[in-house]
């Protein structure tokens, strides 16, 4: 089988997706929206930007238009979640009716509350295989050892996905509970600032890893109401992204935490760095209010990063709920 596979996206992830399957594709076309990054590609092998020092596969073929995805069997979705709607809509008229979409990106739309498969099912007539889990798009470019989940109402569609996913390094376990694994991806870079805050407002450990204890637990309430599965929590996926996420200090929204703990606001827009996270906490919000669950690591994150307020009151008012 000639196995053609396309990234959409040459960032830090679709670079590191590209250079993982191209030893399981026969041709990997890496899409940049700068044709300054393709040009790169194609002269010297590295994108500079986010890996100088790794040479990509000869297979990957970075490419600047979507005509090439007509011939894909498999399409990576590796666009920030805030950005989705452009590609996508784009995408449409190239992608074939037997395509694999894989999503990759971990956001809620805010105020549409819908979530990344279900904005892609908006564009085409399938949903998304889901890939999720605790993974840093750094550790995969080098080919260190991963694990992660992927889920699909569509048992062939995980089948081939995996297949060209799976290394000796790089580990993938099938999963079917489509909404818990996508959505435990959103709420775990809730979690992830919540730790954070703690960790700048220089709290003790014990209260920092209860506040963990606390948002993991409140996680299964959260992905019960929307329909998903309790147990997917306790899967890579789940506990184990958490864990990466909110204790990692290569995580962008654990860093983000710190930074609010500390009452340090980021420009977003002025230093060019995406927090998936604060974009996420809204939508968030949105539906535990829909859903009627009461979950303070929410509010607590939701206070300190939309409402403003100082990060010791928001605390003691967490704090005060914490034996409930």
């Amino acid at each position: 089988m000639d196995l053609k596979v396309s990234v959409i996206g040459a960032g830090g992830l679709g670079t590191a997706i590209a250079q993982l399957i191209s030893v399981n594709a026969d041709s990997v076309y890496l899409y940049a929206r700068r044709k300054g990054v393709v040009d790169e590609i194609a002269k010297t092998r590295h994108n500079t930007e986010y890996y100088p020092n790794l040479k990509l596969a000869e297979n990957i073929i970075p490419v600047n238009d979507f005509n090439h995805v007509k011939s894909c069997d498999i399409v990576f979705l590796c666009v920030p979640s805030s950005g989705i709607r452009s590609p996508l809509k784009e995408l449409s008229k190239f992608i074939c009716k037997d395509c694999i979409l894989v999503s990759t990106a971990k956001g809620i739309e805010y105020p549409s509350l819908k979530t990344m498969s279900e904005i892609v099912t908006e564009y085409f007539d399938r949903s998304p295989v889901i890939l999720s889990g605790p993974n840093f798009a750094s550790e995969i470019a080098l080919s260190l050892f991963t694990v992660a989940n992927i889920a699909s109402d569509d048992p062939k569609h995980l089948d081939l996905v995996k297949k060209v996913l799976t290394t000796d390094e790089f580990k993938v376990k099938l999963n079917e509970d489509v909404i818990g694994t996508e959505c435990c991806g959103v709420i775990k870079n809730i979690n992830a600032i919540a730790y954070g805050i703690c960790e700048g407002m220089n709290l003790n450990d014990n209260a920092r890893y209860a506040v963990l204890t606390k948002g993991f637990n409140e996680t299964k309430d959260l992905i019960e109401a929307l329909g998903g599965k309790r147990d997917t929590v306790n899967d890579y996926c789940g506990f184990g992204d958490v864990v990466l996420t909110s204790t990692s200090g290569e995580s962008r929204n654990h860093t983000l935490g710190m930074l609010y703990g500390q009452r340090i606001v980021v420009d977003e827009k002025a230093s060019g760095i995406i927090f998936e996270g604060k974009n996420s906490i809204m939508a968030i919000k949105a539906l535990c209010d829909k859903t009627s669950i009461d979950s303070t690591i929410v509010d607590f994150v939701y206070d300190i990063i939309v409402e403003s307020i100082p990060p010791k009151i928001a605390f003691k008012k967490l704090w005060d709920k914490m034996e409930c």
